[in-house]
């Protein structure tokens, strides 16, 4: 499979397995030409978040607001009291977070980082977001709780949000999706999902997407295995019908 010099490469939800995201890139190899985004949720579930933040930050990586950036930032910011929503977040592998950061504390320049994380990213053929988009607001009504979090709206859409451009989301692991199986890319109206299920047990396949060359990157956190394939391989069509009937039982 021959690639281009310089390649655009999309990395999905890798929620704190630093050593997963390792193994990926060394599958990857990026050269210094090389664009490399990621889709939000670097953090919680997972054992390193904290060397997942750093090492992202240091490399200048282009990075979006995941649901689990805004939730850390809703709750230590002091943006969300409610005792119940802090729960919620340590549950959902936020106590996986904290404890990652050896001082039991998360440092000031790595909330500032969040603070300063976009919401979309537009590449052109490309629309990048960590959830989806509300199908009925235009792009700048789009509130940052509907990117961060939208799923069945987004994924039942019967045609695509933008009709020159792929939208690709992570943030709703793809074997949830009908007929899709665990490690496997979801494909639907005009978008693509990536988030593989790096931390479940039914997966641990993290991915990057290479959106240049159409070519699919994944490392496995769990077994260790890595694997190239192309788009086509990696690729389940769900069909809208599916997704709607599912929002309506």
């Amino acid at each position: 499979m021959s690639e281009t010099s310089q390649r655009q490469i999309v990395i999905g939800d890798v929620h704190g397995h630093y050593e997963g995201l390792m193994l990926l890139l060394e599958k990857i190899a990026p050269r210094s030409e090389d664009q490399i985004y990621f889709l939000g949720d670097l953090i919680d579930r997972g054992p390193q978040s904290a060397q997942v933040v750093e090492f992202v930050r240091q490399n200048d990586y282009l990075c979006l607001l995941g649901n689990h950036e805004q939730m850390l930032l809703n709750i230590l910011t002091g943006r969300d009291k409610a005792s119940a929503n802090m729960q919620a977040w340590l549950y959902s592998g936020g106590q996986a977070t904290v404890a990652s950061y050896q001082s039991a504390m998360i440092p000031q320049k790595h909330l500032d980082w969040f603070e300063s994380l976009p919401t979309y990213l537009d590449l052109g053929g490309f629309w990048l977001t960590h959830a989806g988009v509300n199908p009925n607001k235009t792009v700048q009504e789009q509130t940052a709780d509907q990117l961060c979090w939208i799923r069945e709206e987004f994924h039942s859409i019967s045609k695509p949000y933008f009709p020159d451009k792929w939208i690709i989301v992570g943030h709703t692991i793809t074997f949830t999706l009908p007929g899709v199986p665990p490690g496997n890319l979801a494909q639907g109206q005009g978008w693509i999902d990536i988030d593989t299920g790096a931390y479940h047990p039914r997966s641990g396949w993290l991915t990057g997407l290479d959106i240049t060359n159409k070519l699919v990157y994944q490392a496995n956190v769990f077994s260790r295995g890595v694997r190239t394939l192309a788009w086509e391989e990696a690729m389940t069509v769900v069909q809208p019908d599916d997704l709607s009937s599912r929002r309506h039982k």
